[in-house]
């Protein structure tokens, strides 16, 4: 640690020297991330599972190097994976045969009133902390990825302006349809939005698009729209390029609220084989948010949300890891051409406010908490949409749930109105997220894709999750 600086004061001198740095040390700052220069104490967050990391690191860097952390400077911090262990890589030369097994984590850097840096790995689960031997910057640490590096030929348009995703947090839902059923639960929900895709191929009109809007405007509710193509229709790319932008254009038109370009574009059922790419997308996102933006400016342009998943070396060819697809494209440039990050949470089977305890794994995709990060991470300054979060119980419906979820066999109803209602506090409560949209709200189909079991109004026409997340919306 750096020595502290020695004054000799007398008098009315030392009296305003204490009064100076009494000062500095009760100012305040609002968000626990600040960049001020001032010393703050953060703002504890008790449900956020990336306080709770920060509490565990904070707690570990203190006992290690005995100093007192409670004021600091700033902090701030990344998620991913630790490939040979949590201490490698940090701790100098540890014994590699003593490293823990903790593989996916937080990494916190803490600057304390003096400006001495500090940095600390966190597991997800809370159980093992590292505290490192030196500071790395967040870029120099992440593993070097070719893929990442920006395409000179991309060449992307200048961006163009517009109103941006700003408001507070809103709640929504993706529908199948809105009719009285819907539209009342989803007004007891405190939802103020519907999601609706759109799929589109070349040469298609707007007469789609336009019935959505009215339905749902004139129903009282905002509207995004998720315009998703077809993978076999992209064999000339740049020509591809022009007539999406040109319909999402001729869509933003219309007066939608939002529209979220693409759907799951990291992995090959909506995505060209072997064309996989976040700078590739990028290209597409460019061009979109121009030509919305050309044609009305108050649309929230939203990128398209990648599919949660961790299988990309089983198939490199057809998925592509969520965290590695927005690693791309912010490489190229995507902050430009977005208002809002997309992102989609549906695996989940424990609460939000928690960070272990999934049977399956602790892969960071698993938990609400490490999702938000891992969503957000790429994009710092930019809010996130979840276009997607659900929850999937199929307690309630009278055959099992498919082979492919039985994840998900243990989640009762009541958890999953309760987790949904979670989900939406803590997003309220996190300063990120800008919208969340609840997949789903009435869905009936049950087979091998069980979007009934994620539904809010359940098979006997009941809605736990409604009064349970309207409670949220309402205070």
């Amino acid at each position: 640690m750096q020595n502290k600086p020695s004054f000799k004061w007398r008098g009315i001198g030392l009296m305003m020297f204490a009064l100076i740095v009494l000062a500095a040390l009760l100012a305040t700052v609002d968000s626990s991330s600040s960049l001020s220069a001032q010393g703050f104490e953060p703002t504890a967050t008790p449900n956020d599972p990336n306080w709770l990391g920060f509490v565990a690191g904070r707690a570990a860097i203190e006992e290690e190097r005995s100093v007192n952390l409670t004021l600091v400077q700033n902090w701030s911090f990344d998620q991913g994976e630790f490939p040979d262990g949590i201490e490698l890589g940090c701790i100098d030369d540890f014994p590699e045969n003593q490293v823990s097994p903790s593989y996916y984590g937080w990494t916190y850097r803490i600057t304390d009133l003096y400006g001495t840096q500090y940095q600390v790995r966190v597991s997800f689960d809370l159980e093992y902390t590292a505290v490192c031997s030196r500071v790395i910057d967040a870029a120099a640490e992440a593993p070097a990825d070719p893929e990442a590096t920006p395409d000179p030929n991309l060449d992307l348009p200048p961006a163009i302006a517009g109103s941006g995703a700003t408001g507070s947090f809103e709640l929504g839902g993706h529908v199948d349809g809105l009719g009285p059923d819907a539209v009342a639960a989803m007004q007891q929900s405190g939802m103020t939005w519907v999601k609706k895709q759109l799929r589109w191929s070349p040469g298609g009109g707007t007469g789609t698009a336009q019935a959505m809007i009215s339905d749902a405007q004139g129903k009282g509710f905002k509207i995004l729209l998720g315009v998703v193509g077809f993978s076999a229709d992209m064999g000339n790319y740049d020509s591809y390029i022009d007539q999406y932008a040109e319909f999402v254009g001729q869509v933003a038109a219309l007066g939608p609220d939002a529209i979220e370009v693409w759907n799951e574009p990291n992995i090959g059922r909506e995505w060209p084989t072997g064309q996989i790419n976040g700078g590739t997308y990028t290209r597409l996102l460019a061009a979109s948010f121009n030509s919305i933006k050309a044609a009305n400016p108050n649309v929230i342009v939203i990128s398209g949300a990648p599919a949660p998943t961790g299988a990309e070396n089983m198939d490199p060819a057809n998925i592509k890891n969520d965290d590695n697809f927005l690693a791309e494209m912010a490489a190229a440039g995507a902050a430009n051409y977005m208002d809002c990050v997309g992102a989609h949470y549906n695996e989940g089977v424990v609460a939000p406010n928690v960070s272990s305890g999934d049977p399956r794994d602790n892969y960071p995709t698993r938990y609400f908490g490490s999702m938000l990060a891992r969503s957000g991470a790429a994009f710092p300054g930019i809010p996130i949409c979840w276009t997607e979060l659900g929850y999937l119980s199929g307690a309630d419906f009278d055959t099992p749930i498919p082979g492919g979820f039985a994840w998900a066999n243990d989640v009762t109803v009541q958890q999953h109105a309760q987790y949904l209602a979670q989900a939406a506090s803590l997003s309220a409560q996190s300063g990120r997220v800008r919208l969340m949209i609840v997949w789903n709200v009435n869905f009936k189909r049950w087979d091998s894709d069980p979007m009934g079991g994620y539904a809010i109004i359940r098979p006997d026409s009941s809605c736990p999750a409604c009064s349970a997340l309207g409670s949220v919306m309402s205070g």
